[in-house]
């Protein structure tokens, strides 16, 4: 699942932050002061920071200039300063989205989500299963599988739209593309493998259920 950097010097909110975000199946780590920032992304590089622009010891502006130096992670910036001047400087530092305090954390959820999607990772609500376009890759709670270009184009149309059911037809049309020589039975040796292949991850119910004379469909898995 994919990992959220927290900088926040203010306990409160960064307790909440993490509370939500986990249950909302991000992995959290907490910093409370820009001291160390840059060197803990540089050690163990993170999906996504949340980033306070009045941090002790170094700033989140300070912070951001320098991560941008070697790294492109998602940033969003948060302060309670609502200038117009304040939110173009830290966007000029490097930030990708800036958001004021008070501000809702469903809606910071989504935002995070929006940006991570941008950046080729798909999270499926409440699951903490996360699919990777770029290496074709799944992730689920720490493991990783790799699927064929074929599996990874079948699953990911499935994982897309939970619990909507795709014939046989359709998986054909919208996963396969030109590849007109696939057959039915293909399609269905292709799920098998898929299956095997989730089973490592530690998940034992089955993700990709067949449904009777209409196709397949994606369930999300209990966490």
């Amino acid at each position: 699942m994919p990992n959220i950097l927290i900088v926040e010097d203010d306990f409160d909110i960064a307790d909440k932050l993490v509370l939500f975000l986990n249950k909302s199946g991000f992995n959290t780590e907490h910093l409370a002061t820009g001291e160390h920032v840059v060197e803990h992304v540089k050690n163990t590089p993170p999906d996504l920071i949340l980033l306070d622009i009045m941090l002790p010891y170094k700033d989140g502006e300070q912070c951001c200039k320098e991560i941008r130096e070697f790294s492109e992670v998602p940033i969003i910036m948060t302060t309670a300063k609502v200038e117009e001047v304040d939110r173009l400087i830290g966007l000029k530092a490097g930030a990708d989205d800036y958001v004021c305090k008070p501000y809702s954390v469903m809606e910071l959820v989504l935002r995070i989500k929006a940006i991570l999607k941008r950046c080729n990772l798909l999270i499926t609500p409440m699951s903490g299963l996360v699919v990777e376009n770029d290496s074709l890759e799944v992730n689920f709670k720490n493991k990783n599988i790799e699927l064929t270009a074929i599996e990874f184009s079948l699953f990911k149309l499935l994982f897309s739209s939970p619990n909507r059911i795709y014939s046989r037809s359709q998986i054909l049309d919208l996963a396969y593309g030109d590849m007109r020589d696939i057959s039915d039975r293909a399609i269905d040796s292709h799920v098998k493998k898929i299956r095997k292949k989730i089973r490592t991850l530690g998940i034992d119910s089955n993700i990709i259920e067949s449904v009777y004379g209409a196709g397949y469909r994606y369930v999300v898995p209990d966490d």
